[in-house]
Parts: structure tokens; C-alpha cells; sequence
């Protein structure tokens, strides 16, 4: 059976979290590419970005992780979306590289996926 997933990409320092059955917050585990000059101005649409962010130790694990517990809140009693929340501090690089890859493998699990970068075109933050 298909269910509806909703993944939102956003990033801390520009609002609050969006209401999600689960959240998952990239910030303080997973390396920044904002810290690398020659990443910092670029985005999950650039493909250094997405082969530095799929690079780090410990992100597929957490996809898989991830996609997991998606599956438990689909076996609930309850019909509907359910909806995944991930972010990082500006939601330009790792926040949406892990919406995509969580995309991917929730749409090979067979489940039917929408994604929203939130911040993706936002300009970077100063820090």
C-alpha cells in the first residue's frame, strides 16, 4: 500500500521548524559545506554540494534510518500524509541533499513523495 509522504527541507536560521510527524535535525552531526569557501555560495542543486553532503559518514545510515521510521508512522491506524521535516542551519545544502535522498528511497519503497525546500533559494546566511 502507498502512502503519501511529504519531505520539507529547511534551514534553523531563517524560522522556525514546520509541523512534521518527525524532524530531523542535520546541524550538529553532519559537517557544514557552508565551512568550505568554494561550497559555501553554492546549493544541494550543485553537484559538489550533494557529493559532499552523500559523503559524509553516518548519512545514508540515517536515511535508511529515517525511511524506517516513515514506515512505522504508515502502518498506524491513522490515514494521511505523513510528513518529514529535515534541517540543517540554512537549508541550501545539507537539509535538501537529505530530503532528495530520502525522496529517492521512499519512492523506491513504493510510497508516493512530494518535496518542499522551504529555503533552498534563500540567500546565504552570514555567520
Amino acid at each position: 500500500m502507498s502512502t503519501a509522504v511529504e519531505i520539507v527541507s529547511f534551514g534553523y536560521l531563517h524560522e522556525a521548524p514546520p509541523a512534521a510527524h518527525l524532524t530531523i535535525d542535520l546541524r550538529q552531526h553532519f559537517r557544514d559545506p557552508h565551512v568550505s569557501p568554494e561550497l559555501r555560495y553554492m546549493t544541494a542543486d550543485d553537484e559538489p554540494v550533494r557529493t559532499a553532503v552523500l559523503g559524509t559518514p553516518g548519512i545514508s545510515d540515517l536515511v535508511a534510518a529515517t525511511a524506517t521510521a516513515v514506515a512505522a508512522f504508515a502502518s498506524g491506524p491513522s490515514a494521511g500524509t505523513v510528513t518529514v521535516a529535515d534541517g540543517c542551519a540554512g537549508g541550501r545544502h545539507r537539509a535538501p541533499t537529505f530530503a532528495r535522498a530520502l525522496a529517492e528511497r521512499l519512492t523506491t519503497d513504493g510510497h508516493s513523495v512530494t518535496v518542499v525546500h522551504r529555503d533552498l533559494g534563500k540567500a546565504v546566511v552570514q555567520r
